[in-house]
């Protein structure tokens, strides 16, 4: 087991009307806010109007910024940054799910920092200081809510990264699962495909932490559990709460301890180049990319595979072939798509989608691809 630290200073508000809290606790961080929104369904929704009634109950000025995309872009981010600047904001508001929140981390250090939004992902410019972020939830799935990481995408560099810097994590996250649940079945189901894939990929880094394996264990089976019944009773607070908790803990930092890193993320890293070449939801190309992924791997890390099986499945000799078997047809059950041909993409899409991902050095950081791995693990994820 290796040596490590855990911080999480996330405060979290879980429950039904946790938001009602919001008005008082946003004094502590200052005096004008940057309310920011995604496309529009948390306003179809009426979420919206219920933190915007906070904002206004606080008597803090704010400014709104709408339209963050589904898959964040670089060029949204900066005109918030501009606005933020100019507006001299001392807080943001994050309304959304993981795109609006993993906007507003990049905001917050761009603002603060004054720093190009972009070289603060590539890390060619250092930052030492943020703008504190609120996050409020309305898709379970992302983990972005507690944790200290962001994923952006550059459409003019053909590129989709992720980010991690201790000074992202939010300071208050409010998690109602009312919020959740007028969230639609497909999307629904990516994102509990998202939290397995996050659970996954730190069961797949290195190092001997068997604690940390039941965790991953007790989260995934608490997804496969609560999935068809969320799906059956989507307005069910009961079953969109686990979902939600679930979400969250895959990716708060428990399921790493005792690990060398947070993950693998080769997976993450397939997706995304996927996802930028399509605007594929996410969770659609991890139902697609972990099962190629694990495949892939079927000869080398068998025994691996095999104890994965056994504390999702509680099969004590379950093989690494019926593990993928089984965690494939948990993803088909839900309707997400297992195979790039589900989505309708067709053979001369092959040299792209493998194209990008050799542009932006898809490897993973334990379990490391070469191109020729990328060849293979593309051939896995069409036939």
């Amino acid at each position: 087991m290796e040596n490590f630290i855990l911080h999480n200073p996330t405060k979290v508000f879980f429950g039904k009307g946790v938001v009602e809290k919001l008005h008082e606790n946003i004094k502590n961080y200052g005096s004008k806010v940057l309310f920011l929104i995604g496309k529009g369904s948390v306003m179809r929704y009426g979420y919206y109007d219920i933190v915007l009634e906070q904002l206004k109950k606080s008597r803090l000025k704010y400014i709104e910024y709408k339209g963050i995309r589904p898959n964040p872009v670089i060029e949204d981010i900066n005109y918030a940054v501009q606005m933020a600047t100019e507006e001299k904001i001392d807080l943001i508001v994050a309304l959304g799910g993981g795109s609006v929140i993993d906007s507003a981390k990049i905001i917050s250090l761009a603002a603060a920092n004054r720093k190009d939004a972009w070289e603060i992902m590539t890390k060619k410019v250092a930052v030492d200081k943020q703008i504190p972020v609120i996050s409020i939830l309305t898709l379970a799935g992302t983990g972005s809510e507690m944790n200290a990481a962001a994923v952006v995408q550059n459409l003019k560099q053909e590129r989709k990264i992720g980010y991690v810097n201790s000074l992202m994590y939010p300071k208050e996250t409010y998690l109602d699962p009312e919020f959740t649940c007028t969230v639609a079945n497909n999307h629904t189901s990516y994102g509990i495909v998202d939290l397995v894939a996050h659970a996954l990929e730190a069961f797949f880094a290195d190092g001997d932490a068997t604690l940390s394996d039941k965790f991953v264990g007790a989260i995934v089976q608490e997804a496969m559990y609560n999935a068809p019944l969320v799906l059956a009773e989507p307005k069910s607070y009961k079953y969109r709460s686990r979902i939600m908790w679930a979400a969250t803990c895959a990716l708060n930092g428990i399921t790493s301890c005792g690990r060398k890193t947070s993950g693998d993320w080769a997976v993450h890293e397939i997706g995304h180049a996927i996802s930028f070449l399509y605007d594929t939801p996410h969770g659609a190309t991890l139902s697609i990319a972990y099962p190629a992924w694990l495949k892939f791997h079927l000869t080398k890390n068998a025994k691996r595979i095999s104890q994965l099986g056994r504390y999702l499945f509680n099969e004590n000799n379950i093989s690494a072939e019926k593990t993928i078997l089984k965690i494939e047809t948990f993803f088909k059950s839900m309707s997400c798509p297992t195979k790039l041909t589900d989505l309708g993409f067709i053979e001369y899409d092959k040299n792209k989608i493998l194209n990008l991902m050799i542009k932006n050095n898809v490897t993973g950081l334990n379990h490391k691809l070469e191109a020729k791995d990328l060849t293979d693990i593309v051939d896995l994820m069409y036939f």
